[in-house]
C-alpha cells in the first residue's frame, strides 16, 4: 500500500488520515448507532459506517474548516443511509395524525412515571427502551432519519434541515411526529390513572398549542412550564419526557473495537482506494 507521505498527495492524505482518525474516535460510536438502528443488521451497519469514512476521507479536500465537521460527517451519513434504504415489504409510507396518536378522547389516562416507585420506573424504562427500539424500526424512512438524527445523534432542527435539504419547519414536523408516535407506544406501558380522567379545562386546540410549545421546548433542550394545563396534558407531556429519557439512553452507542480498530488502520494506510474497501 502507498505511503499516504511518499508523493505529492501525500501531505493531504497524510492531514485527511489524521483527522478522520480523530473523527472515528468522536464521532464513530454516533455514527455506528445510527447506522445500527438504521440498517437493522450489526454487519450492515458496520459496512455502513466504514463506507461513511471512505467517503470522508475521499471528500476530506473539499471540507470547509470553518464548518461543523459533526454536522459535515453525519451529513455524508445521511445521503448514504438514504442511498442505501430498501424499502421494506409493509413498510408505511407516513404515519398516524395527530387525532390518532394523541389521547384525548380516552377515558383513562397514564399516570406521571415520575412519582411512582423506584421499582415501578425502572420497570416502565425498561419496557419503554423495548418499545422504543421497535418503533424507531418500523418508522417510514422520511421520519426515521430526521428522528435519529435529532433524539439519537443530538444534531438540532437546523442542522437536521441543513444535513437533508429541508426546510426547518418540514424537520420540525416530521420529528414532532415520530416523538409523537414513539410517545404512543410508551404510554402503553405506563400505568392508567385511578378513575375516569376528568374532561378537559381548555380547548382542544389550546391543549395542541402547547403541545406544541412542548415538543419545541424538547428540540431546544429546555424545560418547559405552564399554568394552562390540564391533568390530560400533563400526562402527555410526561409521557414525552420518558419518550426523550428512553432515546437519550440509546444514544450511547460505542463503537465496537474491531470496526474502529479496522478503521484506524486504513486511515492510516492512507489510500482511499484500498484502506477502506478491502477485507
Amino acid at each position: 500500500m502507498r505511503d499516504p507521505t511518499s508523493d505529492d498527495d501525500g501531505p493531504a492524505h497524510g492531514a485527511a488520515a489524521a483527522a478522520l482518525q480523530r473523527l472515528v474516535d468522536e464521532y464513530g460510536g454516533l455514527l455506528f448507532n445510527l447506522a445500527f438502528r438504521f440498517c437493522g443488521r450489526r454487519e450492515e451497519a458496520e459496512d455502513l459506517v466504514q463506507e461513511v469514512f471512505l467517503q470522508a476521507f475521499r471528500a476530506w479536500d473539499t471540507f470547509r474548516g470553518d464548518a461543523n465537521e459533526k454536522t459535515w460527517l453525519f451529513k455524508i451519513a445521511a445521503r448514504s443511509c438514504q442511498r442505501l434504504h430498501r424499502k421494506r415489504a409493509g413498510e408505511p409510507a407516513d404515519i398516524e395524525s395527530l387525532d390518532d396518536l394523541l389521547p384525548f378522547g380516552q377515558p383513562l389516562i397514564a399516570t406521571i412515571p415520575s412519582e411512582l416507585d423506584d421499582a415501578s420506573q425502572l420497570q416502565i424504562r425498561k419496557e419503554a427502551g423495548e418499545r422504543v427500539e421497535r418503533e424507531i424500526a418500523a418508522l417510514p424512512e422520511d421520519f426515521r432519519v430526521p428522528l435519529l438524527l435529532k433524539e439519537i445523534v443530538g444534531l438540532s432542527v437546523s442542522e437536521i434541515a441543513q444535513i437533508l435539504g429541508m426546510e426547518e419547519a418540514t424537520v420540525r414536523s416530521r420529528v414532532h411526529r415520530a416523538r409523537l408516535k414513539l410517545r404512543s407506544a410508551i404510554d402503553g406501558v405506563i400505568p392508567r390513572s385511578a378513575g375516569v380522567a376528568p374532561p378537559p379545562a381548555y380547548s382542544e386546540q389550546t391543549c395542541l398549542d402547547l403541545l406544541n410549545a412542548k415538543q419545541e421546548a424538547l428540540d431546544r433542550g429546555l424545560a418547559f412550564e405552564s399554568k394552562v394545563i390540564c391533568e390530560r396534558c400533563k400526562s402527555v407531556f410526561a409521557s414525552l419526557d420518558l419518550t426523550q429519557q428512553v432515546c437519550s439512553d440509546l444514544a450511547s452507542g460505542i463503537l465496537p473495537t474491531g470496526l474502529r480498530e479496522r478503521l484506524h488502520a486504513r486511515l492510516r494506510a492512507g489510500s482511499a482506494s484500498d484502506a477502506l474497501e478491502s477485507q
